[in-house]
């Protein structure tokens, strides 16, 4: 029996189509603040697809029929669930991995340009 008002798997999420607010902006030039959004977009839809892909392949190895429903029906256990969520993390690692260095680099920037104030203060504090 299906609750009244319940949403159903097959119920399609109504998902915001606009975000409220500013954007945040994270890089100087407005091209690549645009670039990274398409990129994380684009990400998404292949991560969904692969998941989606993965529905079917292990649709497929239990002997089931493949439809629509079938798939959309999918429910991963949790060690699916953890396998999926390990491809996605390894996924996005990738996809930002240049966007992690340039944050690493700028990161190595700052603390090397903070080592002439802690000497001055050692010097100060110590005399050496």
């Amino acid at each position: 029996m299906v609750a009244v008002g319940r949403p159903q798997m097959s119920d399609p999420i109504p998902l915001q189509q606009k975000a409220r607010g500013d954007r945040p902006q994270y890089f100087e030039d407005p091209a690549v603040e645009k670039n990274l959004s398409i990129t994380l977009a684009l990400a998404g839809e292949v991560a969904v697809l692969r998941d989606r892909l993965d529905s079917i392949e292990r649709l497929l190895e239990a002997g089931q029929p493949l439809s629509r429903a079938a798939i959309d029906g999918f429910v991963p256990d949790a060690g699916v669930r953890a396998e999926r969520d390990a491809w996605r993390e390894r996924y996005l690692e990738n996809v930002l991995r240049i966007v992690h260095q340039e944050r690493e680099e700028l990161a190595r920037q700052a603390v090397a340009a903070t080592e002439p104030y802690d000497a001055a203060i050692a010097f100060t504090e110590t005399g050496q």
